[in-house]
C-alpha cells in the first residue's frame, strides 16, 4: 500500500499524462495504442497497470526516452 491508501499501481496512460510526457491523457492513450510506448519491452494497452520499478520506452515525435518508474502519483 502507498501513503495515499492506494495499491501502488496506476494505469500507464494516466501515469504518462501525470508525468507530463504527453499533454493530455487521450494523447498518452493514443501513444500506447500506437505502439509508441513499451512496458518492460512489451507492447501494452492503455489500461495496463504499472508500478515502481517498471521500465518504459517512450517515443514522442523526435524524442525517445527510456524511463524507470520510481513512483506513482
Amino acid at each position: 500500500m502507498t501513503e495515499d491508501g492506494g495499491s501502488g499501481r496506476q494505469r500507464i496512460d494516466k501515469w504518462l499524462w501525470a508525468a507530463r510526457f504527453f499533454k493530455t491523457r487521450s494523447l498518452a492513450a493514443a501513444a500506447v495504442d500506437g505502439n509508441r510506448v513499451k512496458w518492460n519491452g512489451q507492447q501494452v494497452k492503455p489500461a495496463r497497470e504499472i508500478q515502481a520499478g517498471d521500465e518504459l520506452d517512450i517515443v514522442a515525435g523526435e524524442l525517445r526516452w527510456t524511463v524507470v518508474v520510481r513512483g506513482l502519483n
